[in-house]
């Protein structure tokens, strides 16, 4: 059987809001309303095709208990969407949203499927981090329960590869200027799907990502204590905060997409997941990246430019200096051009999707003349995934 290609018809996502249950933007709105919008918006954006064309809808989320238990069906049913397209919920920790993009691309690849919804959702204010989660006590005798939570695998990544505290506010400070820049250019509007939130008591409608900064304070980041290690070097400056939103694209076979005479500009070329110490678990951009290089043939010339996970500013830094996919400190050429999670916010399972959202937006927009696009992120408990994006 001959394999088929998979194109990218579109990609949407919400603005990525607070998770704070009085300052927040989305404080009164539902995980399922978030993907809802998404799914809406796909559907609006592209009128041929049909919800009950759709063979599958898979949806990512870190944490798939209390309002995100099978966020996926669930928000499908909800949203008075056709019960006969099945919908399902997967979970990866943070590059779940991406790990719902690659099942969904190699369903359409293999002729399972012609047409595909995958994205991520997380609310880390009404669904916290690790809600429900009992982790063994075998885990222990195999690594120190002071080395795996996400803070201190940032500290230990940040020692090892000597990423200094100066480097790591340095790139804070870039992610929040590329971030604003580009939401003051109109660039996001492509790619945010406006729903309604509050400000306070006032409702507006939310069309920009809240965490974002004009600018940030050299003085103030530098004076911040560090929470994780005693003389540590990472902050909540330099970490990403904890944020609600959700993510989606449309997938489908370039045989359909021809035969309905969508339009699409980029397919999925290949993906990668890779596995790592857990205690460094912020590396795994890093192994993801130089996998895909090794399996393609691929080198960093190939690439025009990358979305890569900002989950801390220690992991994104080593992990850039390790692959020499750009230059050594921010500002940086290809990386992030658009700002990353550090001043974007981070939903977790949201953000594999959201990368592949942007990276298609940065391409179209501001790379146009380049074939080759990498999305790539870390995970908890050692986990790192990466897609190749390729021009048609």
């Amino acid at each position: 059987m001959e394999m088929k290609e998979c194109v990218i018809i579109d990609g949407v996502r919400t603005a990525n809001a607070r998770a704070h249950a009085e300052k927040g933007w989305f404080k009164e709105v539902t995980p399922h309303q978030t993907i809802g919008a998404v799914y809406k918006a796909l559907f609006e954006r592209n009128p041929k095709v049909k919800p009950e064309d759709i063979d599958v809808v898979i949806i990512g989320t870190a944490n798939p208990s209390g309002l995100q238990n099978d966020i996926g069906r669930i928000a499908w049913l909800v949203n008075g969407l056709p019960d006969t397209v099945p919908s399902q919920t997967v979970q990866n920790q943070c590059p779940s949203g991406m790990i719902a993009f690659m099942d969904a691309a190699r369903a359409i690849m293999v002729g399972e499927a012609d047409f595909v919804i995958a994205g991520g959702a997380e609310d880390m204010e009404k669904v916290a981090m690790g809600s429900g989660m009992v982790i063994p006590d075998e885990l222990w005798d195999r690594y120190s329960p002071f080395e795996i939570p996400m803070g201190y695998t940032a500290e230990k990544v940040a020692a090892l590869y000597d990423i200094s505290r100066a480097d790591m506010e340095n790139m804070a400070i870039y992610s929040h200027k590329k971030a604003f820049a580009a939401t003051q250019a109109g660039k996001f509007k492509k790619e945010i799907v406006p729903i309604m939130g509050k400000d306070g008591d006032k409702e507006f409608l939310v069309d920009r990502d809240q965490w974002i900064r004009e600018t940030l304070e050299p003085e103030k980041m530098a004076a911040m204590k560090t929470p994780f290690k005693g003389e540590g070097r990472v902050t909540a400056a330099t970490s990403s905060p904890l944020t609600v939103g959700a993510a989606g694209l449309l997938l489908a076979s370039r045989e359909k997409a021809d035969e309905l005479g969508l339009s699409y500009t980029y397919k999925y070329a290949f993906g990668t997941q890779v596995g790592n110490d857990p205690t460094v678990m912020g590396m795994g951009p890093e192994l993801a990246i130089k996998k895909i290089f090794e399996k393609t043939g691929l080198t960093p010339a190939d690439i025009g430019t990358y979305e890569i996970n900002e989950a801390f500013a220690s992991q994104a830094l080593a992990c850039i200096r390790q692959t020499g996919i750009d230059k050594a400190n921010a500002p940086f050429d290809r990386v992030n051009t658009w700002g990353g999670a550090l001043a974007l916010g981070h939903p977790l399972g949201e953000s594999g999707a959201r990368l592949i959202v942007t990276l298609i937006n940065v391409m179209k927009t501001d790379f146009p003349n380049e074939k080759y696009g990498i999305a790539t992120l870390c995970g908890g408990f050692g986990n790192g995934v990466g897609v190749l994006i390729e021009k048609v």
